[in-house]
C-alpha cells in the first residue's frame, strides 16, 4: 500500500506562487497515474490535475494555465507548481494514485497540506 505525505502548503497573497510536494512510499508510484485533489471548506473534494505514468497531463479548467503537475519517479515524488493563485484556490490539497480511465482516485489519502490565499 502506498503511503503519501503532502507538503509545501502555506499562506500566500493573491497572485503569489506555491510548490506542493507529495512523497510516496511503495514501488507502485512509477507505474500509476497520480493526481492532485483539493477540498475547500463546505465543498466536496475535487480533481485538480493528473499526470500519467508517461507524464501526460490533465488539468481542471479552473487551474489550467496557472498550475503545473510533474513527477520524479526516481524520487517517488509528485509536484504541483501553483502560480497566479486566487482566493478560490484556498483548500486542503491531497495527492492520490488515480485511474486514468475514470479520473478517480484509489487507495488511501494522506493528511493533505493547507493552502490559504488571501485577497
Amino acid at each position: 500500500q502506498v503511503q503519501l505525505v503532502e507538503s509545501g502548503g502555506g499562506l500566500v497573497q493573491a497572485g503569489g506562487s506555491l510548490r506542493l510536494s507529495c512523497a510516496a512510499s511503495g514501488s507502485i508510484f512509477s507505474i500509476n497515474a497520480m493526481g492532485w485533489y483539493r477540498q475547500a471548506p463546505g465543498k466536496e473534494r475535487e480533481l485538480v490535475a493528473v499526470i500519467s505514468s508517461g507524464s501526460n497531463t490533465y488539468y481542471a479548467d479552473s487551474v489550467k494555465g496557472r498550475f503545473t503537475i510533474s513527477r520524479d519517479n526516481a524520487k517517488n515524488t509528485l509536484y504541483l507548481q501553483m502560480n497566479s493563485l486566487k482566493p478560490e484556490d484556498t483548500a486542503v490539497y491531497y495527492c492520490a494514485p488515480t485511474r486514468i480511465a475514470t479520473m478517480r482516485p484509489f487507495g488511501s489519502w494522506g493528511q493533505g497540506t493547507q493552502v490559504t490565499v488571501s485577497s
